[in-house]
C-alpha cells in the first residue's frame, strides 16, 4: 500500500478482493482488484449496477453567513442559483485562468454547502477564498462516498428508500439506509443513472456488505476504480490530472489548461464575473492551443497513452482509451490541435505494443449523446 494519509473504512474489503490500495488523492484506493474482471464490472454498470468506493474524493463543508460568497469567489458557478437539495458541477481556476480542479457543489441549506472535489487544489482554493470572511471551512474525512451506478440502482434503492424515484438528476436528500443516516445524491461518474451514498465511516462497511449481498441476485457487483476509466472515456468525463497538461506538458511552457481547451467553458454561469481567474478566462477565449476531442479506432486493440500522428507528424496524444464489449468499439479521449477537433479527420495512433492503428476524429461523448440515461425521470 502507498504511504497514504487518508484511509477508507472499506480497505479490508478491498484487500480481500485483491487490491493493493494504490494512492489517489492521499487515500489508499482500490484502483484494481486481482479478483473479478473489469469488463464484467463495466457491463454490470452499463446494464445492471455496480458498487464503487469513491471515498478518495475530498469533502469540504462550508457554513456560515459568507458561505455563498466563498463559493462565488472560488468556483465558476453562481451558488445563489443552486437551491437546497440541488447540486451543480463546477470548476476552479488560478489567477492565469487555468483549470486547477473540478467539483460538485451541494447546497445543504441557506448558509450551508458541501463541495466534493478531486485531487486538484480545491481545498486550498476554498480556504483562500474564506480568508477574512464569516465562514467555517471543514474537511470531512469521516464522510465516505459509496457510488451505486447503473440502470438497476434505482430499483435496488427503492426497496429501502421509496422516495428515490422522485429524486431528480443532480438532486440530493437526507435518508436512512439500513437504519443508518445518509445523504443520497443522484450523481456519479459513469454516464449512467446512479447514486452516491454519503455515509459515516463507521457505517460504510455494513452498507457496502448489505448492498452487495442483497443486490447479488440483481447482478450488482463491486467495481474497481479503473473501471471508471472505461465508462468515462465513452461518456466524456475528464479526470484531473490524467487528461491535463500536468500529465502531458507543453514543450515550452508550464502546465495549465483553459476551460475552452477542455470543453468545460459551459461550467461558467452565464455572465458571471468576480471568480478567481475570470478576467484571464474570458481573455483566453479563441486562443486555444489544443482541444479535448474523441477518436474512434479501427480494430479491437486498445493503444494506451499513445501519440497521435497526421501526415507523418505528431499532433497529439491519447489520454484515455477503452474497448467496449457492449458497443464493440475502441474509442478514446485525446488532446488534439484545434483544426483537428472536428469530425472525420483521419489520423494514426502509434501504439508501442500494437503498432500503428488507424483512427478518425469524433465528437464527445460517444455513448448516450443526449444524456437521457443519467437524467431519466421514471
Amino acid at each position: 500500500m502507498t504511504n497514504s494519509w487518508r484511509f477508507s473504512a472499506l480497505m479490508d474489503r478491498h484487500r480481500a478482493l485483491g487490491s493493493n490500495l494504490e494512492d489517489w488523492s492521499g487515500m489508499g484506493t482500490a484502483w484494481s482488484y486481482s479478483k473479478g474482471d473489469p469488463d464484467a464490472e463495466y457491463m454490470a454498470i452499463r446494464t445492471k449496477a455496480g458498487l464503487m468506493d469513491v471515498s478518495g474524493l475530498k469533502k469540504v463543508h462550508i457554513t456560515g453567513h459568507a458561505a455563498s460568497h466563498v463559493i462565488d469567489r472560488a468556483t465558476t458557478r453562481d451558488p445563489e442559483k443552486v437551491a437546497p437539495g440541488k447540486s451543480v458541477y463546477g470548476c476552479m481556476l488560478n489567477d492565469a485562468g487555468k483549470f486547477i480542479d473540478d467539483c460538485i457543489i451541494y447546497r445543504m441549506g441557506p448558509n450551508s454547502y458541501t463541495v466534493v472535489h478531486g485531487s486538484g487544489q480545491g481545498h486550498e482554493q476554498l480556504t483562500m477564498a474564506a480568508t477574512g470572511r464569516d465562514v467555517s471551512i471543514r474537511f470531512d474525512d469521516n464522510l465516505h462516498d459509496l457510488s451505486l451506478q447503473g440502470p438497476l440502482a434505482v430499483d435496488y434503492l427503492e426497496k429501502h428508500i421509496p422516495a428515490v424515484r422522485q429524486l431528480a438528476y443532480m438532486g440530493h436528500m437526507p435518508a436512512m439506509l439500513f437504519g443508518k443516516p445518509i445523504t443520497l445524491s443522484r450523481t456519479g461518474y459513469t454516464g449512467e443513472r446512479g447514486y452516491e451514498i454519503f455515509c459515516r465511516g463507521q457505517d460504510a462497511g455494513e452498507i457496502w456488505d448489505r448492498i452487495l449481498e442483497e443486490g447479488a441476485s440483481m447482478g450488482i457487483i463491486p467495481c474497481r476504480f479503473t473501471t471508471l476509466d472505461m465508462l468515462r472515456a465513452e461518456s466524456y468525463l475528464l479526470f484531473f490530472p490524467f487528461d491535463n497538461s500536468e500529465m502531458y506538458p507543453f514543450e515550452n511552457e508550464g502546465p495549465g489548461d483553459t476551460l475552452w481547451e477542455l470543453g468545460l467553458d459551459w461550467t461558467v454561469t452565464k455572465g458571471k464575473t468576480g471568480f478567481r481567474g475570470a478576467e484571464e478566462h474570458y481573455r483566453l477565449q479563441g486562443k486555444e492551443r489544443f482541444k479535448i476531442w474523441g477518436l474512434k479506432l479501427e480494430g479491437k486493440n486498445v493503444p494506451g497513452n499513445a501519440p497521435v500522428y497526421k501526415d507523418g507528424k505528431k499532433i497529439g496524444v491519447v489520454t484515455q482509451p477503452m474497448y467496449s464489449p457492449l458497443n464493440d468499439w475502441v474509442v478514446a479521449i485525446a488532446r488534439l490541435p484545434v483544426d483537428c477537433a472536428v469530425n472525420g479527420v483521419e489520423v494514426e495512433v502509434r501504439c508501442g505494443t500494437h503498432g500503428p492503428i488507424k483512427a478518425v476524429t469524433h465528437s464527445l461523448p460517444f455513448y448516450d449523446v443526449e444524456k437521457k440515461r443519467r437524467t431519466a425521470k421514471d
